[in-house]
């Protein structure tokens, strides 16, 4: 899961830097309000990308928040490394 949000996250960079670099480098010699647009959806882009990279999987462990079931805690424990009292 985390290399897809990985793969995700730049290609929504490269698409907003893509957007940025044919507003000004190409659209704007036809219409500046259509490179104004492109640069301002290009502005919207960064943070959903962060939100998307960030986004809590099914399968992750954050947080180290207990599941309550105490066979499965210390497994992870375990596995992390840690003693668990």
């Amino acid at each position: 899961m985390y290399a897809r949000r990985r793969h995700v996250y730049f290609a929504m960079m490269g698409l907003c830097i893509a957007l940025f670099v044919l507003a000004w480098g190409v659209v704007r010699l036809w219409s500046i309000p259509a490179a104004v647009g492109m640069c301002v959806v290009a502005m919207v882009i960064p943070p959903l990308a962060a939100v998307v990279a960030n986004r809590r999987g099914p399968d992750d462990r954050w947080w180290d928040d207990p599941s309550g079931d105490p066979q499965s805690d210390d497994w992870w424990d375990e596995l992390d490394g840690r003693k668990r009292h």
